[in-house]
């Protein structure tokens, strides 16, 4: 709704398209990591898998990967709030 505002060749359609491509691609990797890892620990359950309470590195570096970097990194993308409406 908000692109139809746009003009179809204008720098401000390009600039929310390529943000919302961002926050695709970092939405689907984070999604495919932590996908993953859940198959992988059911596919082997003699490894420790996810059970990562009793590694604290291994805990932080999951929960790294696939939480916080990637909130991180949305957050970057969409950093720019659109400017306030005057009021009429």
């Amino acid at each position: 709704r908000m692109l139809r505002r746009f003009p179809i060749e204008s720098r401000g359609r390009s600039r929310k398209l390529r943000e919302v491509g961002c926050v695709t691609v970092v939405c689907t990797f984070a999604f495919i990591a932590r996908a993953g890892l859940v198959i992988a620990s059911e596919i082997d359950p003699s490894r420790d898998g996810l059970d990562v309470l009793g590694h604290p590195a291994r805990n932080c570096a999951y929960y790294a990967s696939c939480e916080i970097i990637p909130s991180g990194l949305v957050l970057y993308v969409l950093r720019k709030l659109p400017p306030r409406r005057e009021r009429e």
